[in-house]
């Protein structure tokens, strides 16, 4: 039984942590943090979360999304003094920090 319930675990926290952050950095953090609290769930041992983290940091950051081929046409707002962008995938404008403008 305390087998089946450590799968659930590990695969509803993996559910959870899969959408959690936008940009390379965030997704390592909230998988190193799942990984880790998964890791020491299972092994129970510092042991365990080290080697949960680090995998877990490595699986955020190597399953961020790649926005590099999204269709970006940038224009210059002459009274702000800045460029912005439109993103076609969710028809909104973004000053090109990634701001909304």
């Amino acid at each position: 039984m305390k087998g089946i319930s450590t799968i659930l675990l590990v695969s509803a926290s993996g559910l959870i942590a899969a959408g959690c952050g936008t940009t390379m950095t965030e997704r390592a953090a909230t998988g190193g943090l799942a990984g880790a609290a998964i890791g020491a769930a299972v092994d129970s041992s510092v042991t365990g979360a080290l080697v949960g983290g680090a995998a877990g940091a490595a699986i955020g950051a190597a399953t961020t999304p790649r926005h590099d081929s999204v269709n970006r046409r940038q224009y210059y707002d002459e009274r702000a003094g800045r460029y912005y962008f439109y993103d076609p995938s969710n028809r909104r404008y973004y000053w090109e920090d990634g701001s909304p403008r």
